[in-house]
């Protein structure tokens, strides 16, 4: 859907879309476009990550950016205006930036009753945000000209957008103040910032404003907590550059924690994974079997012209077992529906797969796996597991999932106890396939051997149906020609 508003004939601004299905709120990863660019119809503006998948967000009309309403890292909720374009660039002098609004009220450090802090008609916001238009004017400072603040201003704005940190302000002199103090002589931070400023043990009322309005920054408390110091620590050359943290972490003073906002995809997969496990009353089964013939068949695969151009690996053949499983046991292809205290039977099989990615747990799915054909249920698994590494997996592929197979074994995990993927019946999990000592024939010789988890839903699936499930799985991995003879 098109989220757009013209404020002019010259002027259209682009709001946060719902990319997925009844998202409220996305956070902008990265700008691709900064003010004073050209844009087109079609052409991609921004990276936005929701709850589901990150996304890439074309613009729908041509022009220059005029503003960018958020920097990188901030949470945007849906319907909000991200992005203004000038679609008429040239015919006149473009008016001030309109005002955005702020995501978090800034306070005062010492309590929560900010308002007398602030000068009368205006509330300051963070850089970069915007301020509404006030008919009050500021007093002109004494001993400093309004061009090297402007510039300041400027460069923090630019630099909170590009998501980097402002330039440290050269030293005024000691005559000119830095920034106007608010009334009563208190500073003014965002709550994350003040607690970052505990965290490091800085007292604000010695940290140097240089965010819009006297307000202290996470950079102004960084540039305090620097001169403390009492080791040097030598940066990175440029070819052992650290690996970059994410964007929100803060690290205490001992550099003995560090904290990481929870949102986007990982926020997602906790309260899904909390509310499955709650509302689901879970039962997990475990069966070890000998898979030697199964690895056989795969190294028979990978040299069989048919399947030339896929990827052929056990997880395939454990697919496959797993859909010839479900046709012979099709009461485990089910949903519980609270609402209307029914069972939903599935006659189709949308077969998801978990893959870890940077952003975390993910969970597409195959749609009507159970109609392919062993090479195309091949090149469907390599092109689902390629898009969830490259991070471009849409909300749309990790829909209507009916079963789950996780893949544990990939980390050397024998096994696991699997949470369902919330509205789906069963999750099979798959630990490592290892050489061990069996009894095979009679005597005890070298087999590859796994061990097999199936947990499901009790509330509709039985103890008896979900042991007929992993058992047949697990005979048609012990003997791979069942694939055939039970299909």
């Amino acid at each position: 859907m098109t989220t757009m508003t013209e404020t002019s004939a010259r002027f259209r601004e682009f709001k946060m879309p719902d990319v997925g299905e009844g998202l409220t709120e996305a956070e902008i990863l990265k700008w691709f476009v900064q003010p004073g660019d050209t844009v087109t119809d079609g052409q991609v503006v921004c990276e936005v990550e929701t709850a589901k998948a990150a996304v890439e967000l074309p613009i729908p009309f041509d022009g220059v950016v005029h503003e960018l309403r958020f920097p990188e890292g901030t949470t945007v909720d849906v319907g909000q205006v991200i992005i203004a374009i000038d679609v008429a660039p040239g015919s006149g002098d473009a008016p001030a930036p309109a005002a955005a609004p702020a995501q978090e009220p800034v306070e005062s450090a010492d309590s929560g009753e900010g308002d007398g802090d602030a000068p009368k008609g205006r509330t300051p916001v963070l850089v970069g945000y915007g301020v509404a238009e006030s008919s009050t004017k500021r007093r002109p400072r004494k001993g400093t000209t309004a061009a090297p603040e402007a510039a300041a201003v400027a460069a923090a704005v630019q630099a909170e957008l590009n998501g980097h940190a402002a330039p440290a302000a050269s030293p005024a002199p000691a005559s000119a103040p830095v920034a106007d103090a608010p009334a009563g002589g208190r500073p003014l931070a965002k709550p994350p910032v003040r607690k970052l400023a505990k965290d490091l043990g800085i007292d604000l009322a010695t940290v140097v404003p240089t965010g819009r309005d006297g307000v202290i920054t996470r950079e102004d408390v960084h540039a305090a907590a620097a001169p403390a110091a009492t080791t040097p620590v030598a940066a990175p050359a440029p070819s052992q550059a650290a690996p970059e943290a994410p964007a929100a972490a803060v690290a205490s003073a001992s550099a003995r924690e560090t904290r990481i906002p929870v949102k986007g995809v990982r926020k997602a997969i906790a309260q899904a994974m909390v509310g499955s496990a709650f509302t689901a009353p879970h039962v997990t089964e475990f069966v070890t079997v000998d898979v030697t013939r199964t690895m056989k068949l795969v190294a028979e695969l990978k040299e069989d012209k048919d399947m030339a151009g896929v990827r052929v690996n056990p997880l395939l053949i454990i697919a496959k077992a797993l859909l010839v499983a479900i046709k012979r046991n099709p009461e485990v292809n089910a949903a519980w529906d609270e609402a209307n205290q029914e069972i939903v039977q599935k006659h189709y099989v949308n077969l998801g797969i978990a893959a870890a990615t940077p952003r975390g747990l993910i969970v597409p799915n195959i749609k009507d796996a159970h109609d392919k054909t062993l090479p195309q249920l091949a090149a469907a698994l390599g092109e689902l597991v390629a898009t969830a590494r490259d991070g471009k997996t849409s909300p749309a592929a990790m829909a209507g999932g009916t079963v789950t197979i996780t893949n544990v074994g990939v980390f050397g995990v024998d096994t696991g106890t699997p949470i369902l993927n919330p509205g789906e019946s069963a999750i099979l999990a798959v630990g490592a396939i290892k050489l061990q000592p069996w009894v095979h024939k009679g005597k005890v010789k070298p087999r590859q051997v796994t061990t097999l988890a199936l947990s499901f839903d009790h509330r509709l699936v039985d103890g008896e149906l979900g042991s007929k499930v992993l058992a047949d799985v697990a005979a048609i991995l012990e003997q791979p020609k069942r694939l055939i003879t039970w299909a």
